[in-house]
């Protein structure tokens, strides 16, 4: 497998499975947040989801996969160090903000800003048709975020301003680690080790102690049955997702694939409203079909 990815990198074919893999992971990221939503503390299901995937990573890392190069030490040290940044700054958020205000302002600032990062880093150059896709989708899910503001009921402002600074934070970061990521998977030659070894140590090394210092400081605990079941299943779709978009990025433009990626709040807003029984609205689907025509201006406007 890992032979076969490296052989059709640059190629039609591998930029066909890499706009298949991008869409994957963006429905899987939808679904992803779905299950976060609401139900619990941010930083404990965090926590949780986590040590999921860094256990069911632990013999691929350990055992199947070929060891790492020499040289990738230092670039998984970097890799978890900005995926701590990211993960801490959306957990803010969270915290302190609406889910859907804050969910749009971090997937809309990513994408441009990666575009921008991967063509100073790997030299992508987009046309000015792309570029106007990538600003449509941008300012539409941008739009979604102030139309989901003002249709909530209340909202501390004080509150509001921190948590759009730390969802803003995070939108940047994940610009920084779709960009290094990128550049990470692409120095070592089997992948799949690149992925085993992220989800081994992002999954064991932070969260999964944060949540547990934060487990025994509160006064009543969540049900710990449904808390790790939740926890196991975001960690198979945080492995799928996360790893559809890095072969992607190996595979193909890292700035088309980070684009084609945030259709996942078109994905999610579809979850929301046949599964969640949540109301979508004429605007809402005026910037969803906005965000879906932005990514299709994108892959084909190159």
């Amino acid at each position: 497998m890992s032979n076969y990815i490296t052989e059709i990198a640059g190629t039609p074919t591998g930029s066909q499975l890499a706009m298949f893999l991008a869409l994957s992971a963006a429905i899987l990221h939808a679904v992803f947040g779905a299950l976060q939503k609401g139900r619990y503390d941010p930083w404990l299901s965090r926590g949780v989801i986590d040590l999921s995937y860094g256990i069911i990573a632990a013999p691929f890392a350990l055992f199947l996969t070929p060891w790492p190069e020499p040289h990738m030490w230092l670039i998984f040290l970097g890799m978890v160090l900005i995926h701590i940044v990211y993960k801490l700054s959306q957990a803010m958020a969270y915290s302190l903000g609406a889910y859907t205000v804050v969910y749009p302002v971090v997937r809309g600032i990513g994408p441009l800003v990666t575009v921008v990062v991967a063509g100073f880093v790997f030299g992508e150059s987009f046309t000015l048709k792309q570029w106007i896709g990538v600003l449509l989708l941008s300012l539409a899910i941008l739009s979604l975020a102030v139309v989901n503001l003002y249709g909530s009921e209340k909202f501390q402002r004080k509150e509001l301003y921190f948590a759009l600074y730390w969802a803003a934070l995070a939108g940047i970061m994940v610009a920084a680690y779709t960009t290094y990521d990128a550049f990470g998977i692409r120095l070592t030659a089997d992948p799949f080790t690149f992925l085993a070894w992220f989800f081994f140590l992002d999954g064991i090394l932070v969260f999964p102690w944060i949540a547990l210092a934060r487990w025994q400081k509160m006064e009543t605990t969540p049900k710990i049955i449904p808390l790790i079941f939740r926890g196991i299943i975001g960690g198979f779709i945080a492995i799928f997702s996360f790893g559809s978009i890095m072969i992607a990025t190996r595979l193909d433009s890292v700035g088309e694939a980070a684009v084609i990626r945030e259709t996942s709040t078109v994905f999610a807003a579809i979850i929301g409203w046949i599964f969640l029984k949540e109301t979508v609205g004429p605007t809402r689907a005026v910037l969803m079909g906005l965000i879906a025509l932005g990514a299709v201006i994108v892959e084909f406007g190159g």
